[in-house]
């Protein structure tokens, strides 16, 4: 593990200015995201609350631990938007900044004054990044969700649980906010390739708008569902553990009870899955010879691997199956992250101080690594709130402002 350099100031996206209205996560990831690699970004919170996610999670001190990532790298201020001198010092932010992101229901924003059309005129050539549930246009555009209701309607919800013969208990969530990183990483993706078009056709100043919806980023994510319905007509049903599509790919109970993960999913790894399970049979039996076949008859298939990984350990499993280079793994958990050697290698994993918990906090690194070296870098975890209302705003302010005055009239 490292510990992060709060002096690093490079990275791929250095030179960017990125101003955050968002909250919650979808918003706020996609801006984590360009800040871990080196852009300038300006959190706007609402005053003495802050964002929502401050209070989210195992807290310390009544301060949310996740926060010191979640909120890392920005330099946050705080603004009453709904107050007119607020929005007045956001539209001096727009002009100062290449992408603007947020995550408000569709109208709020353009309730605040900030709308498309405004920001287009302060700054030609703006990319407003647009994170709502489902979209700024269609029936459902007004419609309140949050990533567990565009986990829902963009189907991996339905997916992510076991077959009904086996459980009827409700679907479960895949328990981290993933609904909202993926839009999230849609809305980053998004505003870099904007950007790149931006820079490519200078003379065309017109606002680019990147509009990301919760339900279709999840959507995006189901692989061949919505083909394989067009032209068969069947539903993709939960398959517990295993994968529908392909076979043998399932969690296997090991003696010592541990489950582990097979994925000899290629017609050369079964036949060297069989080998070094001793039943070589298997790889010429017709009823496992395609992986059509195999996934056809994925429980009889399963019931044979099973029968052979409870007759040993997981940690004698895994070293069988490695010297094969037949893909498998235990199902980690945190602690185990941590300690991995892989991920120690690789320094996937540092040590952050946290001055706002008064604390030194494992994280994960920015991502992706460079193989020029110039990756991202965690300069400070997430501040206090209004932390950077000094530094961000008081250039901005109109004659005879003043930071405590705006702050006894609402305004941050």
């Amino acid at each position: 593990m490292r510990e992060s350099q709060s002096d690093m100031k490079v990275g791929p996206l250095a030179g960017l200015k990125v101003l955050e209205l968002g909250n919650y996560v979808a918003a706020p990831f996609c801006c984590r995201l360009l800040a871990d690699l080196g852009a300038e970004v300006i959190k706007v919170e609402p005053p003495r609350t802050g964002d929502p996610v401050r209070a989210w999670g195992e807290m310390l001190d009544e301060k949310s631990i996740w926060w010191s990532m979640h909120g890392r790298n920005k330099k946050c201020i705080t603004l009453n938007l709904k107050h007119e001198k607020a929005t007045a010092l956001a539209k001096k932010l727009v002009a100062q900044s290449d992408i603007v992101v947020e995550n408000y229901r569709p109208g709020q924003l353009e309730s605040f004054g900030l709308g498309p059309s405004v920001i287009e005129k302060i700054r030609p050539s703006c990319i407003l990044v647009r994170i709502s549930g489902y979209g700024q246009s269609g029936p459902y555009k007004s419609k309140a969700a949050f990533g567990s209701i565009g986990e829902a309607v963009g189907g991996i919800r339905y997916l992510t649980g076991y077959p009904k013969d086996i459980s009827d208990l409700s679907s479960v969530r895949t328990g981290v906010s993933i609904g909202d990183n993926i839009a999230g990483l849609y809305g980053a993706f998004g505003a870099l390739s904007a950007l790149t078009e931006v820079r490519t056709n200078p003379t065309d100043t017109s606002l680019r708008i990147v509009d990301v919806a919760l339900t279709e980023s999840i959507l995006s994510m189901l692989d061949g569902c919505i083909p394989e319905y067009s032209v068969t007509g069947k539903i993709r049903e939960p398959a517990g553990p295993a994968l529908s599509t392909t076979a043998p790919s399932n969690a296997y109970r090991c003696l010592d009870g541990v489950d582990i993960l097979i994925a000899a999913n290629s017609s050369s790894l079964f036949i060297n899955l069989c080998s070094v399970m001793e039943k070589e049979s298997l790889a010429s039996d017709p009823r496992f010879i395609t992986n059509s076949k195999r996934v056809e008859y994925m429980s009889l298939l399963d019931t044979e691997i099973k029968q052979w990984t409870k007759q040993r350990t997981s940690n004698e499993l895994i070293n069988i199956l490695e010297k094969s280079n037949i893909p498998c793994s235990k199902i980690f958990t945190v602690e185990d992250i941590v300690n991995d050697p892989q991920y120690k290698s690789r320094m996937a994993i540092q040590l952050v101080r946290d001055n706002f918990l008064g604390i030194d906090v494992l994280q994960t690194a920015p991502m992706p690594f460079f193989s020029d070296g110039k990756n991202g870098s965690v300069r400070w975890a997430g501040p206090t709130i209004g932390h950077h209302n000094k530094e961000v705003l008081s250039a901005l302010l109109q004659e005879g402002d003043d930071l405590s005055m705006l702050e006894k009239q609402g305004v941050l």
